[in-house]
Order: C-alpha cells, then structure tokens, then sequence
C-alpha cells in the first residue's frame, strides 16, 4: 500500500519526501526538479511498540511500514500531456493514497509556478487536471456500457446510470470522492475504475516555522474549502522539519522541537495519518527475539492477519491467542495476563482490533 505525494511544482513535495524517507530526493528552487518518482519506505511512530519494547526487553523492534512516493509536480494541461502530464498522472494512478502538498506560506526568494500563492487556485488546478483524466476513463467506459445496455441489460443499465452520474458530477469539477453515490454502485461499478479523485486523500498546507503551532489564514481557507469533501487537512513547516532531520542526536531534535514548540515532529504526525488514509491498522506480535508491528486492512479476519506474517499461517490456522494492548500494559507481561484470565482464544471470524498482541497457532 502507498500514499503518493503530488502538488505544482516547487510546493516544497521533495523536501516533504526527503522528511519522511530520510532518502535524498532532489529539491530545488525550479520546477520538475523530481521527473522520476522517489519511492521511500517510512516508519510508522507508535508508541505502543516502544511501550512493548520497554516491558519485553527484546533482541530486536521491528516498526510497521508505509511506502511513500514523491511524483513529479504538475502544471496546468497535464491531462492533455503538458508538462510531465501522462506521466504523473500514470505514477498516481499507481498508489492508493494521495498526500496533496499545498504552499501556504509567502516568501520572495521561492518562485511559485503561477507567480502568486494562493493554495485554493492550486488545488484547483491539480484537482481540474485529475478530474479531466477521470472524466477521460468514466466517458470510454459508458460508451460501452450504453451499447450493451441497450440490449435490455438490466446490470448494463444500472451501471450506466452511475456512470452517468459520475460524468455529471466530473463535469461540473467534483472529484469521484465527493459524488454521492450509493455504496452497493460504488463498490460495485465506481471501486474498479480505480479512478484518480476516488482515492482518499489528505491535505498537506506546507506553512513556515511561525504558523507550525496554530496554522494559518491560508490553511483556515483550505479547510473551508474541502469542507464537503470529506478530506483530512494537517498544516506543517516543511523546511521546519528538513532543519530538524539534519540534526545528529535525538536530544538536539527535542531541543528543537521544544523552541518552536512542538511535542513531536509534524511529520510524524502525517505518517500516522497517511497510515490511516490507507485504511490500515497495527497488530503485534512480542517474545524476546522479536517485538513487531504488523501492517493488516482495516476489518482483517484472524486468519487473515496471520498470513501476512506467512501464507502457511493463514492456510493452516487453527486459532489466534490475543491479548489486548491496554491488558498487556496493565500486567506487565505475558505470563500475568495468563494468570489475570485476560488471554483470549480466537477462531476464524475473530475481526482483528488494532493494538492486538497475538501469537497464532497453526499445522500445514
């Protein structure tokens, strides 16, 4: 699963990248300075592992993951193949996410692709372009349905009325997210376009260090403009947080933090959010050779979270031992939460809950 970083050019996506991965991206003050997308694999703060980590003692921490991509900024007629249009809007169609960079923050010595700054305009423009290339697949495929629903297609009909409905509502500038369709129609004829405005997506208002608390007027206007659209807004200083990355010791990050008055790195906060944009949550295993967070979806069955550990797990399960997170705190170890009866046996329907500490069993 990966969340992709998009954005005009020059709207600090790279440097945002550079935060996450620790990888080195190319930035610099001039657009289409990323034309490869950089993928880096990010780990996911939690807390609770490093809560595991202090009561088990274990030779080695393993975090949960998310994979972030950093693709090429685009500019108006993308999806008419200006610029790097065809593709950045082939890299995007790739992910499952969308991290959406938006400059909210005034400095001369910058350059911004239109020459002024104005998030909303921006915005519009990335998502004009994306909407453009979504109405581009939903008119091809109505076509064919139409054909088929002449024929008295009773399934041929209901879909092109969907579909017909999607083109309305791309037509008139609104992303798929924010059309209402019913959930039976969008999982069954929207979900398999794999349409670019269906993916769930965050705002990301890149502020300078003065707003890195409260924000600022410009990210007020972001949020009053998504309102509708059922989209998560987080503010954060980027090139605050490229200063905090390049500092050596863990002490000399917290000073920092401390300073501009921050409890954690903005970033971190963005990964957890990008995590859940995904729709994904942590289960996890701990014993003295290991304690590890395991990436599941949302509504994983049992046997489902076991064979992402191994596909062996999931063909032969038997049944899960869990033990909830707050239990396993409380108790102090393993053995007490035996002891305290807070153990659990489950079988096959048992929906995993995030910050579950399981051990499987299984025979193949």
């Amino acid at each position: 699963m990966k969340a992709g970083i998009v954005g005009l050019p020059n709207v600090g996506k790279s440097t945002l990248f550079n935060c996450l991965s620790n990888a080195k991206a190319q930035s610099a003050n001039f657009p289409f300075c990323t034309i490869e997308p950089n993928i880096g694999v990010v780990n996911v703060p939690d807390q609770r592992l490093e809560k595991l980590e202090e009561l088990v003692d274990p030779e080695r921490v393993i975090p949960a993951t998310v994979e972030i991509v950093d693709i090429a900024g685009l500019v108006k007629g993308a999806s008419k193949g200006e610029g790097l249009g065809n593709q950045f809007l082939g890299n995007i169609r790739e992910t499952d996410a969308i991290l959406h960079v938006l400059r909210c923050f005034d400095n001369d010595n910058i350059v911004h692709v239109d020459g002024s700054i104005d998030p909303i305009r921006d915005k519009e423009t990335i998502d004009m372009e994306l909407q453009l290339k979504d109405l581009e697949s939903v008119e091809k495929k109505l076509d064919k349905v139409k054909r088929a629903a002449k024929t008295g297609n009773k399934e041929a009909q209901k879909e092109a009325a969907i579909l017909a409905l999607l083109k309305e509502g791309l037509e008139a500038g609104t992303s798929v997210r924010a059309i209402d369709v019913s959930e039976d129609g969008r999982t069954e004829f929207v979900k398999p376009l794999q349409l670019i405005t269906d993916k769930p997506v965050m705002y990301v208002c890149n502020v300078d260090e003065g707003a890195a608390t409260e924000g600022n007027a410009y990210v007020e206007k972001v949020k009053e403009a998504v309102a509708n659209e059922n989209a998560e807004v987080i503010f954060l200083a980027v090139g605050t947080e490229a200063d905090i990355t390049e500092l050596e010791t863990y002490e000399e990050r917290q000073m920092f933090l401390e300073d501009v008055g921050l409890s954690e790195p903005g970033s971190a906060k963005l990964i957890r959010g990008a995590y859940t944009l995904l729709d994904l949550e942590t289960y996890f295993t701990a014993g003295v050779k290991e304690v590890r967070a395991w990436t599941i979806p949302v509504g994983a069955t049992a046997p489902q979270a076991a064979g992402v550990i191994h596909t062996d797990f999931e063909k032969g399960f038997i049944r899960a031992e869990v033990i909830s997170y707050t239990d396993y705190v409380h108790y102090g170890t393993e053995a007490k939460v035996k002891e305290a009866g807070k153990m659990r046996v489950e079988g096959k329907e048992y929906i995993v809950k995030d910050g579950d500490v399981m051990h499987f069993r299984f025979n193949v």
